[in-house]
């Protein structure tokens, strides 16, 4: 890319792993974007793929991302310019990138570069760095229970690594866990040639990033008032358009669903982000207090006034950690009563598992259809007063009792074999319980191991990042034990 470039368009096609699986095509057929990025990863992700990684060493990538440059294969030779930037990596950077590579290279596209970016898995350097002195906010305390090793350990890496991956050719980038808002980042700095430490534009570029990487969160999702945001079923991904100066635009496509307005877009500024003037990020500290909205209309809305300040020393890590088992199991109880009877059903179904000689560290008993997941429930005095009165004409509260719930039992304990003796004692209930049981048809739960999340921080100085690149011929030629 050339570095005279004056404006810059950058989509979102991904706010997390399961997003919806057309949206970067269809910002892709759209046109007009320089850069398509893809964010896949949480907490939850990377504890998911750690339990793959430890089944399959080969695994531990989002298996979506080869499967979607796959389908843009037409898209890519179309529209030479487009570049991917996406966090897909997540504990195998370089064996997504040899998946990804293959589709490239056997539609003829093998000239492809294709760059990952590591150094963000701390898993391997765990006993270096704690001989260096990094305590990661003291997890080893068995007053408290914590086990003291972690399954996997990931820093928040920035932008830098992506941007060098692009100024050295990389048509796609693919990384571990970067910040969210890096993703942008790296484009705009490769792009734009800002200097690292010019503070209010990285600020920009952040805000930029930070606005878009929940994709349709920022395009009418999750809205309050979702009656009025226009076909939500085609909703559009979002579009940050940057200019050299620092001026930035979010919009989507033309034609798309959803909407870009004011509401939309200060909804998911203000989305986990802690303290408004310190949003910490790798690249900088964003203050977010003097961020000025403006609506222009037709799903266009300008963002500007944020200011900047040095990044803090440290970054965020995010640890995983094995703690025992869990299971859960959900059946349908009808009839007179049913409320009354599905929770007699999950205290019988605790009761029968201490009985078996297992008694359980911790288990809930849930009645979905009787207001129990909300706070308070619809009562005229909780937070969901406004809507107490058309709740009580379904009969949900004060008036006639449901007549119909879903009984959910859930449970967890470090013994692998109480959760799997509360499994069994589900199915019982057909003939052993209250009448009016039933979507008991399925198979009976079954334990799974948990992966608990630990939040740390480490000195970045102790975090060099490290970039590689090939074509996709190259990659897709090498050793590559298939994943499970």
């Amino acid at each position: 890319m050339s570095r005279a470039v004056e404006s810059l368009r950058i989509g979102n096609g991904a706010g997390f792993w399961g997003d919806n699986l057309d949206a970067p095509i269809r910002l892709a057929e759209a046109g007009g974007l320089d850069f398509l990025t893809l964010e896949y990863l949480a907490e939850l992700t990377l504890s998911i793929l750690a339990h793959q990684r430890r089944r399959d060493p080969a695994a531990g990538y989002v298996p979506d991302f080869p499967d979607t440059v796959a389908r843009m294969i037409p898209l890519l030779k179309a529209q030479p310019n487009l570049r991917i930037v996406t966090n897909a990596g997540g504990l195998n950077p370089e064996a997504c990138a040899r998946a990804t590579a293959k589709h490239l290279a056997g539609a003829g596209l093998g000239a492809v570069k294709i760059a990952w970016v590591t150094g963000d898995d701390l898993q391997p350097r765990l006993a270096e760095l704690r001989g260096a002195g990094e305590a990661f906010g003291h997890f080893d305390a068995p007053e408290r229970g914590l086990p003291g090793e972690f399954t996997s350990a990931n820093a928040y890496l920035g932008a830098k690594p992506i941007c060098g991956a692009l100024d050295q050719g990389a048509r796609i980038v693919i990384t571990g866990r970067v910040a969210d808002a890096s993703l942008t980042v790296g484009p705009v700095m490769h792009a734009f040639r800002w200097a690292w430490d010019d503070w209010d534009k990285l600020a920009t570029a952040s805000l930029a990033g930070h606005l878009i990487e929940c994709g349709a969160q920022v395009t009418g999702g999750l809205r309050t008032r979702w009656r009025g945001v226009p076909d939500f079923a085609r909703i559009g991904y979002p579009i940050a358009v940057l200019s050299r100066a620092g001026e930035c635009l979010i919009t989507k496509a033309v034609g798309s669903g959803g909407v870009v307005d004011r509401e939309s877009v200060s909804g998911q500024l203000l989305y986990e982000i802690g303290d408004p003037a310190r949003y910490h990020t790798p690249d900088v500290t964003l203050d977010m207090t003097s961020v000025e909205i403006e609506d222009l209309g037709r799903d266009i809305v300008k963002v500007s006034g944020a200011k900047g300040i040095p990044p803090p020393e440290t970054l965020k890590v995010s640890c995983a950690f094995a703690n025992g088992y869990a299971a859960k199991g959900d059946l349908v109880v009808c009839g007179a009563d049913a409320a009354d009877k599905a929770r007699a059903c999950g205290e019988m179904i605790l009761e029968r598992t201490k009985l078996g000689g297992y008694p359980l560290a911790r288990s809930e008993i849930e009645l979905l259809g009787t207001e129990a997941a909300l706070p308070g429930g619809f009562t005229a005095d909780g937070p969901f007063a406004a809507y107490a009165a058309p709740a009580q004409a379904l009969g949900a509260a004060g008036g006639m009792p449901p007549r119909e719930v879903v009984l959910r039992v859930s449970a967890w304990d470090k013994d692998k074999a109480a959760v799997e003796r509360f499994c069994r004692e589900f199915s019982p209930l057909i003939t052993a319980g209250p009448p009016g049981i039933t979507g008991y048809a399925g198979a009976r739960p079954k334990p799974r191991p948990v992966l608990s999340y630990w939040p740390s921080k480490v000195s970045r100085a102790r975090v060099p990042a490290r970039v590689d690149l090939k074509s996709a011929e190259e990659l897709a030629a090498g050793p590559q034990r298939e994943a499970a």
